[in-house]
């Protein structure tokens, strides 16, 4: 199986071995980010620097003209990638005999959320979540389609890979988070993520639901979750909070607007690559989930973009569905088992051999490794070790 790594650019730019060691790995292709939300970084080889601190949700190139006028517009990088760093690092990756796709993080920015309010998700009790963009609205649409088009065609990419092309909810792991007191399982997060800003309630008014009700009834249903009780999980424990039919309508607008921005985001992706340009989502099989691999349907999702990456650490399961979907419609599609190879991070370097050939069992046709640059050199001794046992 082809394997990729994960790279920032400032994983590359300033280290003249970078591109050279991540070669050395065994791997075939970088996925590189081209655009990235706000993180702090470990940088365990660089020779200038162990930590970078990227402060808020940037393009890591110049953008063009197609943002001029606009008030909803990516944000440009600070110090920690000036420039056109992807541009830099791409450059370098290639020199090394690497293939070069692009990394490009949509639905996900606090800056954007904290300059403009009203593009957020809004939960049942009016709570903001600035990190989460909310992907009903129009204009915010129209700027993540086309800051996937930007983003994904950097010169010599040769594919990409969009991550949080869809809803985003609770769940940000921000710096300083303290919102996991409440042990909050699928059908609490699904709760917490339903958006009620002035475009999610329309969307439920033309379900038949009427918005108020319909957070009252949510916020009811979040009583016993903050009492301390279970939560029954899974879809079932969303139909006894809401009701079978109230839960049934949210999760088909909900499913509905995120297909539709897959489906626009991709073509717009293909409009504006060469031939032969390869799209994946980061995604999840489960429709309601949400995150930065947010739920799909994986027949549908898999008749749009060329495959799908899917988080594998803990166990590779979440590929049968994308299996049983592409083989019934003999799409040829790639099946990414993205694997965590950084120990302190919860990853399993040491058993990638095994895992990565219990996911080819499960369908998987490509291995995706996060991540090059956060690893410790051990744990880039156990990657090495299993992509030579392929």
């Amino acid at each position: 199986m082809k394997a990729s790594a994960f790279v920032y650019p400032w994983d590359v730019n300033g280290d003249p071995d970078a591109a050279r060691r991540i070669a050395a790995l065994g791997v075939e292709q970088v996925t590189l980010a081209s655009a990235y939300h706000s993180t702090r970084a470990l940088t365990p080889r660089h020779p200038r620097h162990r930590i970078v601190t990227a402060e808020h949700a940037a393009v890591l190139y110049p953008t063009d003209d197609r943002w001029t006028g606009r008030e909803l517009r990516p944000y440009a990088a600070g110090s920690w990638a000036p420039g056109d760093a992807y541009g830099e690092a791409a450059g370098a990756l290639a020199d090394a005999g690497l293939d070069v796709h692009t990394w490009v993080v949509l639905a996900h920015s606090s800056r954007l959320g904290a300059e403009h309010p009203d593009t957020s998700v809004v939960n049942a009790y009016g709570d903001r979540y600035p990190w989460a963009p909310c992907i009903a609205q129009p204009a915010t649409r129209a700027y993540l389609v086309d800051l996937a088009a930007e983003a994904a065609v950097r010169p010599g990419a040769r594919g990409t890979e969009l991550e949080s092309l869809g809803w985003y909810g609770l769940t940000h792991l921000h710096a300083h988070d303290k919102t996991g007191a409440i042990g909050l399982g699928d059908a609490g997060q699904y709760l917490m993520a339903l958006c009620f800003c002035p475009s999610c309630r329309a969307g439920y008014a033309g379900q038949g639901l009427d918005p108020d009700e319909l957070a009252a009834t949510v916020r009811a249903a979040l009583e016993p979750l903050w009492r301390g009780e279970p939560d029954h999980g899974g879809w079932a424990g969303v139909e006894k909070a809401l009701g079978d039919e109230k839960a049934g309508l949210t999760r088909a607008w909900r499913e509905e607007t995120a297909r539709t921005l897959q489906e626009a985001a991709v073509a717009a992706v293909r409009a504006a690559a060469p031939a032969g340009f390869q799209v994946l989502l980061h995604a999840d099989p489960v429709s309601y989930h949400v995150g930065a691999n947010p739920g799909v349907d994986p027949a549908h999702i898999l008749s749009v973009a060329d495959g799908v990456v899917v988080p594998c650490t803990g166990g590779a399961g979440l590929l049968t569905p994308f299996a049983e979907a592409g083989g019934a419609s003999g799409s040829g599609a790639v099946l990414a088992a993205n694997f965590v190879v950084v120990s302190g991070m919860g990853g399993s370097p040491g058993t990638l051999a095994a895992d990565a050939k219990r996911a080819a069992g499960l369908g998987a046709t490509e291995l995706r490794l996060y991540h090059a640059g956060l690893a410790s050199d051990a744990d880039l001794d156990s990657v090495r070790d299993a992509l030579a046992r392929r």
